[in-house]
């Protein structure tokens, strides 16, 4: 893959990797992605970010360890932690002058022609105007996607706008660093696979185990993803999210994570 020719890149990045274990922000972690995400943008790219971490946020704010199993409690964790989250961005990518835009998207106006078609403008009109959108799941209203019925989660919602926004790249950042052929936190000759040509049961077999207890998504909601965006013409790449600064890597060409390539034939 040449990564040199990439210039529109949506990038994820999940609970685990924005908050601590006590579920606190990362603030140094969140400040030198934004950094990154900056200097980027500043090179010529097009950037649009992907956030997950808004009910994360808000128990960390509200000091509660142990995620709520009621709908109403996560939407209100949702609302607390997403301006919490919005109020972070602005401030480090501020620093950085640069803009961002706030996006909350649900199932049904993905699915919608007519409402698709205005998230697509609007997505398209912030680029244009140089301003990073950041997005995530609109949690506070979507009761079907905090009970898993929706977009899932966010890693999904990443590959559908990649694929929204047609853009070249997708970067997954997760608290592991690629796919490997086995459980590395089980096996320690484990091994991790630098490339993934096509998705199939063998490589599914390969992902196994859910996230941290402060987000949803696991190996296996990657694989759906990156699915789903390369069979629209999308390199994805799942690679570690503990030091942002690995983008300049990929972006010049070298291994790091997993890389999921485009299938032949895709638009």
């Amino acid at each position: 893959m040449n990564t040199f020719q990439t210039r529109r890149i949506v990038v994820k990045v999940g609970t685990s990797t924005l908050t601590y274990e006590n579920g606190k922000v990362n603030l140094q972690r969140l400040e030198k992605l934004c950094k990154v995400l900056s200097d980027l943008h500043n090179s010529g790219k097009q950037v649009i970010l992907v956030s997950s971490g808004a009910i994360g946020v808000g128990m960390g704010k509200l000091k509660m360890t142990e995620r709520p199993s009621e709908t109403r409690y996560k939407q209100a964790l949702a609302a607390v932690g997403q301006c919490e989250l919005m109020f972070l961005y602005d401030k480090f990518f501020g620093e950085y002058n640069n803009y961002v835009a706030q996006v909350l998207l649900t199932r049904n106006i993905v699915t919608n022609d007519h409402s698709k078609q205005n998230v697509v403008n609007t997505f398209q009109t912030l680029l244009e105007m140089g301003i990073i959108p950041i997005v995530n799941e609109n949690d506070t209203v979507a009761v079907d996607e905090l009970e898993g019925m929706n977009f899932g989660d966010n890693d999904n919602l990443s590959a559908i706008v990649a694929d929204l926004t047609a853009s070249d790249l997708l970067v997954i950042l997760t608290d592991i660093d690629g796919l490997y052929d086995k459980d590395p936190r089980k096996f320690k000759d484990a091994e991790k696979v630098d490339v993934v040509t096509h998705i199939d049961d063998t490589v599914r077999e390969m992902a196994g185990g859910s996230g941290s207890n402060r987000g949803t998504g696991g190996m296996s909601t990657k694989l759906i993803a990156a699915s789903a965006a390369t069979a629209a013409g999308i390199n994805t790449c799942v690679m570690s999210g503990d030091d942002p600064s690995n983008l300049y890597r990929l972006l010049s060409g070298e291994k790091i994570g997993t890389m999921f390539l485009a299938a032949e034939g895709s638009l």
